[in-house]
């Protein structure tokens, strides 16, 4: 079953615009949105939750969203990077705050969240690192019984260790709690350790929606030594100059005598698939 379906989502503004973007979610995939900064990651997500008005057409659960929002909304989890709200009141505050807004909520799930992100109920906002602030938001998100959980950013400002438990949490989920997942990003590696499938974005458009296994299977890095010998091949996306010659993305069927051949990376598929969008 598709827990998300986005079909022709638009959102114009003086000087960018979201361009009738369509993408889909499987039950139980990790699903990374990638792409530069300013290429539409936040502005998709808030139009996917009805933060801003767009057009376009969206389906949560096979039910049309704006007819269903309410519904939608208990079984939903927004996590926006961390939590900045509220920063001298303790957890303990918060969370009866938020239990309030959903007839949903499940206080032993959320103690057992609590327990094991090692949260401590009695501290403020405030005496969270950056890590634990995510982890206190997708517990608020999940204690409501969430069977999709959406993050914009959630890792940034994370450290490399943090960032490492987060995926291990994310992976935890989708195999205890048969949560879907959909997340911005731009840290790459992230996604690479966790994600079943990725949507590239580019300036306003969707250029790529592919399971990752597919992505790196399908490309592969190609190292000229010379702009000629690029040029000479039909396959290359995204030449680029580097220290010691030429790169270039290509397709992995491709036949490439003149160029040593590398597997691809996100990063790099990422890079080469920018630019050669910007031709």
């Amino acid at each position: 079953m598709k827990v998300l379906e986005v079909n022709n989502l638009r959102k114009e503004y003086p000087s960018f615009t979201l361009n009738n973007i369509c993408f889909s979610i499987e039950q139980g995939h990790i699903v990374g949105l990638i792409g530069r900064n300013g290429a539409g990651k936040s502005t998709a997500i808030k139009g996917i939750l009805n933060l801003i008005q767009t057009t376009g057409e969206i389906k949560y659960f096979e039910r049309n969203f704006r007819e269903n929002e309410s519904w939608a909304k208990e079984k939903l989890g927004y996590v926006s990077g961390g939590f900045r709200h509220y920063p001298l009141k303790k957890l303990s505050v918060i969370s009866k705050a938020f239990s309030m807004f959903y007839p949903n909520w499940n206080q032993q799930k959320f103690e057992h969240f609590l327990k094991i992100f090692n949260l401590d109920i009695n501290k403020k906002v405030s005496e969270l690192s950056e890590g634990m602030k995510v982890k206190f938001s997708i517990a608020l998100a999940l204690s409501h019984n969430a069977e999709l959980l959406i993050m914009d950013e959630p890792t940034s400002g994370m450290d490399p260790l943090s960032r490492e438990e987060f995926c291990d949490i994310l992976l935890n989920l989708v195999a205890e709690e048969n949560i879907s997942v959909l997340f911005s990003t731009h840290i790459t590696t992230d996604l690479e350790r966790v994600a079943d499938d990725v949507i590239y974005i580019s300036e306003g458009k969707v250029l790529v929606q592919d399971s990752l296994e597919n992505l790196l299977k399908n490309y592969q890095i190609a190292l000229f030594k010379s702009e000629a010998d690029a040029k000479n091949c039909e396959d290359v996306i995204g030449l680029k100059k580097i220290k010691n010659g030429f790169e270039a993305l290509v397709k992995s069927s491709s036949k490439i005598s003149n160029a040593t051949l590398e597997p691809a990376t996100l990063d790099s598929v990422m890079i080469h698939l920018e630019i050669e969008n910007k031709k």
